[in-house]
């Protein structure tokens, strides 16, 4: 076909600035200037302008250098040790003992987070020491941290399904509302294994944990109010459609701000540092999402988005049949790019092929947040890999071995959303037909 000629001089133009150490967004940028030079007589220059603001002036956009900064100044409190206390006297009668604290406190910090480094990183400073300490097999410590810090991309306020509903110009409070029960079922996936593994392993003789009163649990689960107060105002305010998601965004970045004051971790130089960390994690996000703009014009000029979605068209093949092409597309490109560049890079190409074949837009959102997931672990620049490398100085081939299993549990958890689309689809549907009665 015609409109395939430019794949070849956008690919060799892709990677030859990736491989090169050019920024993602950078690099997007230089495809499309590159494909609008060549394949259009619209000046290039004119039309960067113009798509680069179009793309960052988004209202919808807001929400996420705010979701980001309430993770960041969650960070830095005392919030990951105050879990741990919280929930270690009902995670340790659980089969699995307290590394089920490494996944209940992951999708807990998940809820307020929205990115997967920063849940790895609150989460993993506090428990590896402990579980450590209390003779738990390193390997599991590594990988259920691993598995259950990726649950930031997907429990909202997910970042991932911020730009995904951006580029795709879709209701950010109902992908939110999607993540929710596929979220819940991962993590009860990873703690199922955990328990599983408990029972069958012979190397699993963690220290027994000390016999605690009902009354001394109930104490202790006090530490875990306030970031549950933080959850319910956040995400309660754009179900009950009280906020848009912008909106609730700022609602918990005040939350996270008194919080962190009512904890004493409030500091003018904690301040300073998260807003310079949001500051940061926000204009490399937006610098890609600029770029996969400018990307997404240049490409439709050639019509290959299009001529592309006509051909996958004429293969026939069935929806399920597509899934399983794109899952393995997904899965080799998440080798080598984040999960927002996966995403912002190939949207404009995937979309007029998941409409064509009638699959649900909502739904494929939760589908590819579970696929871009697997890629946070899997070599060779997994995110996550290299954060715990770096916080357990381990070999990269050992962190990736043991995230493993939870790589698979992963894969099984796409079956199971294509066997019951009804996880992703049932709250959103439920609450619009709510509001509009």
């Amino acid at each position: 076909m015609d409109a395939f000629g430019p794949v070849a001089i956008f690919l060799f133009t892709l990677f030859l600035l990736l491989g090169s150490g050019v920024w993602v967004g950078l690099a997007l940028l230089g495809v499309a200037f590159v494909g609008m030079e060549l394949f259009t007589s619209r000046p290039a220059g004119d039309a960067m302008i113009t798509t680069i603001w179009a793309a960052s002036s988004s209202w919808t956009l807001t929400a996420l250098p705010l979701f980001i900064w309430m993770g960041e100044i969650l960070y830095r409190t005392r919030l990951s040790e105050d879990m741990f206390r919280g929930l270690s006297p009902w995670m340790a009668r659980l089969p699995g003992g307290l590394l089920h604290t490494n996944i209940v406190g992951c999708t807990v910090f998940a809820a307020v987070s929205g990115s997967s480094a920063a849940t790895l990183s609150t989460v993993g400073r506090m428990s590896i020491p402990e579980l450590r300490r209390r003779n738990y097999p390193e390997r599991m410590v590594i990988g259920t941290l691993a598995g259950a810090a990726t649950l930031g991309l997907m429990i909202p306020p997910s970042l991932t399904l911020i730009v995904y509903g951006v580029t795709i110009n879709e209701s950010i409070t109902k992908l939110f509302m999607a993540g929710v029960v596929p979220g819940l079922v991962l993590a009860s996936l990873f703690m199922g294994y955990v328990a599983l593994y408990s029972k069958l392993s012979k190397a699993y003789r963690p220290d027994p944990e000390p016999a605690m009163s009902l009354a001394e649990r109930l104490r202790n689960s006090r530490f875990l109010l306030p970031v549950i107060a933080l959850i319910v105002v956040v995400i309660g305010s754009m179900y009950l459609g009280w906020a848009t998601a912008t909106e609730a965004a700022a609602i918990g970045v005040i939350g996270a701000l008194i919080l962190a004051a009512a904890q004493g971790s409030l500091t003018l130089k904690t301040f300073g540092e998260s807003l310079m960390g949001a500051t940061r994690t926000s204009a490399m996000i937006a610098l890609i999402l600029a770029g996969a703009a400018f990307l997404s014009l240049s490409m439709g000029f050639t019509g290959l988005p299009r001529a592309l979605a006509t051909w996958i068209g004429s293969l026939n093949l069935t929806a399920f049949e597509l899934l399983m092409a794109l899952l393995v597309f997904y899965i080799i490109i998440g080798c080598f790019l984040d999960g927002i560049s996966s995403v912002v890079l190939t949207m404009a190409v995937v979309e007029p092929m998941i409409r064509q074949a009638g699959i649900d837009v909502i739904w494929f959102g939760i589908f590819i947040v579970v696929v871009v997931e697997m890629a946070q672990i899997t070599p060779p620049i997994g995110f996550n890999l290299f954060v715990l490398q770096g916080m357990t100085r381990h070999e990269m081939n050992y962190i990736a071995r043991a995230a493993l299993p939870m790589f698979a549990i992963m894969v099984v958890m796409v079956f199971v959303l294509i066997l019951w689309p009804e996880l992703a689809t049932w709250l959103p549907e439920t609450m619009s037909r709510r509001g509009a009665g």
